[in-house]
């Protein structure tokens, strides 16, 4: 998506997460639209390659922003101290997305691995967790936070049972946070199936039948795009009178079909 609105000019976007897929997505969103942009990645390869990709500086160039630019911060989210000194270093943030996830918690119940749904959480519930409290001192008083969760909260796919407590978790605390944490905005999106490098685990041939599966059942008649959600994200950090908000965005894969 692009935009010539300038509606976040003068305004600093953290990303958690921006190096590759949404993430990625959601900074060249609100680069375009004006915003001086941060991402954080923990691999400094990737780092720089989704930097140069975007347009914006590399890891080892200046971390000064300017409108419509992207710099760059290596982080890790699942590390405290990385986290915390992140934000002491980055000044006040106006709007902060998480967008950090993981693969690990799924498959058949009868015969998943806890040790691995533990990672999962690990991966994706408590680093969003960690850096929400984290940011809370630097995050501008009426600004936003978005999280992104994952449609398998509230479905109902076999071998989804892990990451639809993962995920489910993090959108049960949406309202609350919203109400405590006002006038701070804050809400979620809930993608369904995008196509994003978090799919690369599983073989290209069996990836593309899925997607072809998918998109004949979907109402929207494909997969998403992770260009798809960052343009949820944008209208919730943009729109002054959403919270508490978790917004779908899967292509009414979510909807009931009276089976």
């Amino acid at each position: 998506m692009s935009t010539t609105s300038n509606l976040f000019t003068g305004q600093r976007v953290v990303v958690m997460g921006g190096s590759s897929g949404i993430g990625e997505a959601a900074a060249t969103t609100f680069a375009a639209d004006g915003a001086e942009v941060v991402i954080t990645g923990r691999d400094r390869e990737r780092l720089d390659a989704a930097l140069e990709r975007i347009g914006g500086r590399t890891a080892e160039q200046s971390r000064a922003t300017e409108p419509g630019k992207v710099a760059g911060h290596q982080v890790d989210a699942a590390d405290p101290a990385a986290v915390a000194a992140f934000f002491a270093e980055v000044g006040t943030v106006d709007h902060l997305v998480v967008a950090v996830s993981g693969a690990a918690g799924s498959g058949p119940f009868a015969g998943l691995d806890l040790a691995d749904l533990a990672a999962g959480f690990d991966a994706k519930f408590w680093p969003q967790v960690r850096v929400l409290q984290a940011a809370l001192p630097h995050l501008r008083a009426d600004g936003s936070v978005t999280l992104i969760t994952a449609a398998s909260a509230r479905s109902a796919f076999p071998g989804t049972a892990g990451l639809a407590a993962i995920n489910g978790a993090l959108e049960a605390m949406v309202p609350p946070l919203a109400v405590e944490l006002a006038p701070l905005r804050i809400n979620a999106v809930s993608p369904g199936v995008i196509d994003t490098p978090w799919w690369d685990r599983v073989p290209a041939e069996q990836r593309a039948a899925l997607f072809e599966g998918l998109a004949a059942t979907t109402p929207a008649g494909r997969v998403g795009r992770a260009e798809d959600v960052a343009q949820a994200i944008h209208l919730l950090a943009a729109n002054t009178f959403m919270t508490g908000m978790v917004l779908d965005c899967t292509g009414g894969a979510n909807l009931p079909t009276g089976r």
